[in-house]
C-alpha cells in the first residue's frame, strides 16, 4: 500500500507547509483539502489546516511523525475560502498557517467540534394519563407534566424555570418514561422567506440612477464606488440592493468600519427586513461568533454583518459585497496578516463573479484613482435625502482667543444658543484622556513613558498617566520626579476635561463623552446612543468614534476643538485623513430638517487645505491631492512595501535592515528587477515603543509585480538570516500608516 503524506498549514510565522504521515487507520478519502489535523509540532501539539496530500517527502523517514487526529468529517474551509487565503498568504507575504488562523473563529484554531449549538427539549408523552400510579405521589412531578402537556411543541430546558418547572422534576419523569427529550439543532429550526419588515423609503433621482447602474448588473463581477456627500442616503441604496439580493436566494456581506456601529446597522437591518443576520465583530463572544459563522457557511444567514476579519467568513450563496465607509482605515489590519479588508474583498468578489459596492463620503484617493482610470464605476450622490441640506462651515481663528479647556468663548456662545432652541451639539476631539501631558510648573519636566518615545496622557478620573501606543500605567505622581516641587499642571485638553468644563458651562444639560474609555464596558454604548437619540438637547463630546456613519437627525451643531493637529506630518497620507475626518465628523450636523454648521477652531484658519475643505468640499481636496501624488510618485501612482524591524538594542534592528538591504541589491541585479527603490534603512518615526528600538526600509515600485519579485524571495532569504534571530521584523504591503 502507498504511504500518504499529509501537508499541513501550521499557525507559525514559519512561510512554509510541514509534513507529517497520515495514520493508517484513516482512509485515504477522508484526507481532504480544507480539514483541521491536530499534529506534534516539537514539545507541544497544534491544530492546522490540510492543504494537499502526497506520495512522496522531502523529509527524512526518522523525522517524519505520524498526525495525532482528523477533526472534521467535511472540509472546514470551502474551495472559495482556501484560494483566498493561498492569495493573501502570497500577496501579503504571510505565513499560510498562520493566514488560515486569521480566517477561523477563536473556538476552532482550539480545536471546538464545527458544529451548531444544540438545544434540549422536553416533551410529555401521548396519551398522557393524569391518574398514573407514578404520578399519585409525587405532585411536583405532576405539576410540572401538566404544564408540558399544555405545550405541543416542548418547552426548551433554559426555559423551564419561567414555567415553574424544576430540572429535578424533568429528570424523574424521564426515568419514569413519562416524558421525552430530544436535541434540535439551531440552524434546524423552519424559516421563512427573506421579506421587508418595514416599508422603503422612496428614492430621489440619484439613489435610483445607482441603484439601477448596480442592480443591472448584479449578476457579475464589478466594483463600484458610491461616492455620497454626508447624508445623501448612501445606507438606503444598500438596503434596496439587499432586497434584491435576497429576493434571488443570495446571501450579502456588509463590512462595517467600526465594532460601535454594529448594533446601529444590526438595528436598521432588522427593522427593514425578516431575515436571518449574523453580527461578527470582537465584542461577540466565542461562542456566539462561532454560530454566526457556521450560520453563514451553511446558508442559514441572509444577511453577514461584520468587521474587517468577516471578509473571510464562508458563505453558500454570496450574492452582493457591500464595504461602508471604505476609505477607513481600520480596514487595515496593522498586525499579523497585515491585509487591508477592501482590496481583498475585490479578490474574493471577482472569484464568485459578484458585485461590490464601495461606499463613501470621502472616498480614499487609491479608490478615487481606481474610478478615475476606469476600473471602478464611479456613482455620484451630491444631494441630502429627505431634502436636508449641506451644513455650513465657519473657521474660527483662536490664535488670538483664550481657550477655556479648549473651547473658546465664541464657541461656547453657540453651543448656549443651539441648546436652548432645543438642539444637540457634537464637539470633536479627537483625544483621549484628560490632557495630553502633566507639566512641572517650576522646572519644565513631562510626563514622559519609560517605554516609548511619548508623553504619558493624564486621566484624571483614574488619577492615572497612560501612554497611548505600550499601554503603559502609573499613578499620577504627586509631586516633581525632577525637582520635588509640588506644582504639576495638566497642559492641553482631551475629552475628558473637554466633558468636565462643558457640565459645567452647561449644568443642565446632559454631556456625554464617547471614545474608547467611555465605551469599554459591554452595552455602555448602546445607552450613550440610548440618550442621543431621545432627542433631547444634549452635548456629545468624543473622538473619531463619533465621525463614523452616524445618523444624529437633532445634531445642528458641530464644533472641531483642534482643526491642527493632522495639518503638519512626516506621513504624506496626514492630509487626506485630516480632509476625511473633518468632512466625515462635520457631515453628522443638519441631517434632518434643521440646517446645521460646522466651527472650526483654529490657529490657522487661512491653511490651503482648511480653506479648500470649507469653501469647495472634499472633491475638490481629492483632485488637488491626486494631482500633488502623481507629480511626486507616490501611492496610488506607485507601490511601496514597508519592512520594520525591532530589538532591545537599536544596533540590533539597524543590522537586521542593513542586511536585508544588501540581500535586496543582489536580488533586484540577480533577477534584473527595474523600477524598484530601495529607502533606507531609518529609525521609525517613534524609535523606542514598549522598550523596544525600531527601524524600518521602504520599498518603492512604479510596477506592482515588478516589486513582489522581489518581495518573495527577499522574505525566503530574511527567514535564514543569522541578524533576523536577534530581531523581530515584519512585511507590510500597501502600508497605510508609516509610523
Amino acid at each position: 500500500m502507498t504511504e500518504r503524506y499529509l501537508r499541513i498549514a501550521l499557525p507559525s510565522p514559519l512561510r512554509r507547509l510541514f509534513d507529517y504521515r497520515a495514520p493508517a487507520q484513516i482512509p485515504e478519502s477522508a484526507w481532504q483539502p480544507g480539514v483541521r489535523v491536530r499534529v506534534p509540532f516539537g514539545r507541544r501539539e497544534m491544530i492546522g489546516i490540510l492543504v494537499e496530500t502526497a506520495t512522496t517527502t522531502n523529509v527524512p523517514t526518522d523525522k517524519l511523525k505520524d498526525a495525532l487526529e482528523l477533526l472534521d468529517s467535511q472540509p472546514l474551509l470551502p474551495d472559495d475560502i482556501m484560494r483566498l487565503c493561498l492569495w493573501a498568504a502570497q500577496y501579503y507575504q504571510h505565513s499560510l498557517g498562520d493566514t488560515f488562523s486569521w480566517a477561523l473563529p477563536t473556538l476552532l484554531r482550539q480545536g471546538e467540534p464545527a458544529e451548531a449549538r444544540q438545544k434540549k427539549i422536553w416533551q410529555a408523552k401521548r396519551p398522557l394519563n393524569l391518574e398514573d400510579s407514578l404520578l399519585i405521589r409525587a405532585p411536583r412531578q405532576l405539576a410540572a407534566i401538566k404544564v408540558l402537556a399544555q405545550h405541543s411543541q416542548g418547552i426548551a430546558h433554559e426555559r423551564l424555570e419561567q414555567f415553574g418547572i424544576s430540572k429535578d422534576s424533568v429528570t424523574a419523569l424521564l426515568k419514569k418514561g413519562l416524558v421525552t427529550q430530544h436535541l434540535l439543532q439551531l440552524q434546524d429550526t423552519p424559516h421563512k422567506t427573506p421579506s421587508l419588515a418595514q416599508p422603503e423609503l422612496p428614492l430621489n433621482d440619484e439613489q435610483q440612477a445607482a441603484f439601477n447602474a448596480i442592480h443591472a448588473n448584479q449578476k457579475t463581477f464589478k466594483t463600484y464606488l458610491l461616492a455620497g456627500i454626508t447624508g445623501s442616503g448612501k445606507t438606503e441604496v444598500y438596503l434596496q440592493l439587499i432586497r434584491e439580493t435576497l429576493a434571488a436566494g443570495q446571501q450579502v456581506l456588509v463590512l462595517i468600519p467600526e465594532i460601535n456601529l454594529g448594533p446601529q446597522t444590526l438595528e436598521r437591518f432588522t427593522k427593514r427586513f425578516n431575515a436571518r443576520i449574523a453580527l461578527l465583530h470582537s465584542h461577540v463572544n466565542d461562542r456566539e461568533r462561532l454560530e454566526a459563522w457556521l450560520a453563514a457557511r451553511s446558508g442559514h444567514a441572509d444577511i453577514i454583518i461584520g468587521t474587517r476579519s468577516a471578509l473571510f467568513t464562508p458563505l453558500q450563496q454570496l450574492g452582493l459585497i457591500i464595504i461602508d465607509e471604505e476609505h477607513d482605515s481600520s480596514y487595515k489590519q496593522q498586525e499579523g496578516l497585515r491585509y487591508h479588508a477592501r482590496d481583498l474583498a475585490l479578490v474574493r468578489a471577482r472569484a464568485a463573479n459578484v458585485p461590490v459596492v464601495l461606499g463613501s463620503a470621502t472616498p480614499s484617493l487609491e479608490s478615487l484613482h481606481n474610478a478615475h482610470s476606469g476600473r471602478f464605476a464611479l456613482l455620484r450622490l451630491n444631494k441630502r435625502a429627505g431634502g436636508a441640506i449641506q451644513p455650513k462651515f465657519i473657521r474660527l481663528d483662536v490664535r488670538s482667543l483664550p481657550l477655556d479647556s479648549g473651547i473658546s468663548a465664541p464657541l461656547q456662545k453657540e453651543i448656549r444658543k443651539t441648546l436652548e432652541a432645543g438642539q444637540q451639539v457634537l464637539v470633536f476631539l479627537n483625544r483621549r484622556g484628560f490632557a495630553p501631558v502633566l507639566m512641572c510648573n517650576d522646572c519644565g519636566w513631562m510626563s514622559q513613558c519609560s517605554q516609548c518615545d511619548a508623553r504619558l496622557t493624564l486621566h484624571q478620573r483614574y488619577n492615572e498617566l497612560r501612554c497611548h501606543h505600550c499601554g503603559h500605567v502609573e499613578i499620577r505622581p504627586h509631586h516633581c520626579p525632577s525637582c520635588n516641587k509640588i506644582d504639576l499642571r495638566p497642559v492641553g485638553a482631551g475629552t475628558e476635561r473637554a466633558e468636565e468644563r462643558l457640565q459645567i458651562l452647561f449644568p443642565n444639560t446632559p454631556v456625554l463623552r464617547i471614545d474608547r474609555d467611555s465605551t469599554a464596558r459591554k452595552g455602555s454604548m448602546d445607552a450613550l446612543l440610548g440618550t442621543i437619540n431621545s432627542g433631547d438637547p444634549c452635548i456629545m463630546i468624543g473622538t473619531q468614534m463619533l465621525a463614523k456613519g452616524h445618523h444624529f437627525p437633532r445634531v445642528t451643531l458641530v464644533a472641531i476643538l483642534n482643526a491642527d493637529g493632522g495639518l503638519f506630518s512626516a506621513d504624506f497620507r496626514a492630509g487626506e485623513k485630516m480632509a476625511q475626518l473633518i468632512v466625515q465628523v462635520a457631515g453628522r450636523a443638519g441631517r434632518a430638517g434643521d440646517p446645521g454648521r460646522v466651527i472650526i477652531q483654529s490657529e490657522l484658519a487661512d491653511h490651503p487645505l482648511l480653506v479648500q475643505l470649507s469653501e469647495q468640499g472634499y472633491f475638490a481636496f481629492a483632485e488637488q491631492a491626486l494631482n500633488e501624488r502623481c507629480s511626486t510618485g507616490l501611492p496610488p501612482f506607485s507601490h511601496l512595501a514597508l519592512l520594520r524591524a525591532d530589538a532591545l538594542k537599536p544596533e540590533l534592528a539597524d543590522m537586521f535592515l542593513e542586511d536585508a538591504y544588501s540581500i535586496a541589491e543582489q536580488l533586484l541585479q540577480q533577477l534584473k528587477i527595474e523600477g524598484v527603490e530601495l529607502l533606507g534603512p531609518v529609525s521609525s518615526p517613534m524609535e523606542r515603543r514598549a522598550g523596544r528600538y525600531r527601524a524600518q526600509l521602504l520599498l518603492q515600485a512604479n510596477n506592482r509585480a515588478q516589486l513582489h519579485r522581489l518581495l518573495t524571495p527577499l522574505c525566503s532569504n530574511l527567514e535564514v538570516l543569522p541578524s533576523a534571530r536577534q530581531s523581530r521584523w515584519s512585511i507590510d504591503v500597501d502600508p497605510i500608516d508609516l509610523f
